[in-house]
């Protein structure tokens, strides 16, 4: 026996060992998880139908759904979940071993969102040449964050007189966008930097940074006084730990139509979610825990109130007084803060 034949042989030898001590084997499946959904789009409530597609006509000893990591049964009501694009998941017991197969599903709110108007209480002067990208009360005063690269500043304001009481400008590379104050610190977000930042409420000293997760961007902030929303110019708004800032949670925003893209800047007010819809002068009025649309208020006539000028943009700015149960509405370039009464049509 030549070399080269007896090194062959050991190396056949050797690969047949190794496939005869082999106690793992992938098993090829041709399962399918289907529901009852046409193009699986389903109406919040409509009860959602499981089945498994086997066309092999394989021995299925036991079936597990899940919604993310929910557990369902093979016909459930969906009137508690969140809204969007979901993700099925049925885990499938056969022939001594188990196959996970998935499909997503998008559901839609059940009801059109109202339409909400306002009256004008207030009107007050506002600097025009602030590019507003985030407003909010925090015990009684007004704090502002704006816009820009080399314009970006965060300012805690007098909102009778538009007297800055503070005021901090970002470095030349950062963007400015939302803000929301919690537990004495503000929150500041940055557009395309990736950064956020977190300063002392009173002495507006920076005290750390942070970076975002899987959100695109930074556009808005808003808190309940526990948790921190963020919104990333998408329909998502992430739910952020307020200790650490990392991205626990998200809710997607939905109509009966589809989704809501171009969240901007957000408000808390009073249990729900209120976020600037970008481009529009408009603000959608959102629920958090399964990211409905539920209403919108149409500010547009607002923007004719203000001094025309070249540089004069879109509604952007609302904050929330509670010590007067009103809401403050402005815009980038704005000469005027508006205070307002929402009316239910």
């Amino acid at each position: 026996m030549n070399n080269r034949f007896k090194l062959l042989s050991i190396t056949l030898l050797a690969l047949s060992l190794f496939a005869c001590g082999s106690s793992t084997e992938t098993k090829k499946h041709n399962f399918s998880l289907q529901t009852n959904a046409k193009n699986n789009v389903i109406t919040l409530g409509e009860t959602l139908n499981l089945s498994i597609k086997n066309p092999k006509n394989e021995t299925i000893t036991a079936v597990s759904y899940k919604i993310n990591d929910k557990q369902v049964s093979e016909s459930f009501a969906t009137n508690d979940l969140k809204l969007g694009v979901q993700t099925l998941t049925a885990t499938i017991s056969y022939d001594n071993t188990t196959a996970d197969v998935s499909t997503k599903i998008t559901i839609l709110n059940n009801t059109k969102p109202k339409i909400y108007t306002y009256k004008i209480v207030n009107t007050y002067p506002h600097d025009i040449t602030s590019y507003t990208q985030g407003l909010e009360f925090y015990n009684g005063e007004l704090y502002e964050s704006t816009g820009q690269y080399r314009e970006s500043k965060l300012r805690k304001v007098d909102y009778k007189t538009a007297e800055v009481l503070k005021n901090i400008n970002l470095q030349s590379q950062y963007f400015g966008e939302g803000l929301t104050v919690l537990n004495d610190k503000i929150y500041q977000l940055t557009w395309r930097e990736n950064t956020g930042f977190v300063y002392d409420v009173n002495s507006f000293e920076k005290l750390s940074s942070f970076t975002y997760g899987k959100s695109n961007e930074g556009w808005g902030l808003c808190n309940d006084g526990t948790r921190i929303f963020k919104s990333d110019g998408t329909e998502n708004i992430w739910l952020l730990n307020p200790e650490t800032l990392a991205e626990e949670e998200t809710i997607q925003v939905y109509r009966e139509k589809g989704k809501v893209v171009g969240l901007n800047e957000l408000e808390w007010v009073n249990g729900k979610i209120y976020s600037n819809l970008y481009q529009f002068n408009g603000v959608a009025i959102i629920n958090p825990k399964n990211g409905a649309m539920e209403a919108v208020i149409d500010f547009s006539p607002l923007r004719k109130l203000v001094t025309q000028h070249q540089g004069l943009d879109v509604l952007n700015g609302i904050a929330y007084n509670p010590d007067t149960n009103t809401l403050f509405v402005t815009g980038k370039r704005w000469d005027k803060l508006f205070e307002v009464e929402i009316i239910e049509q």
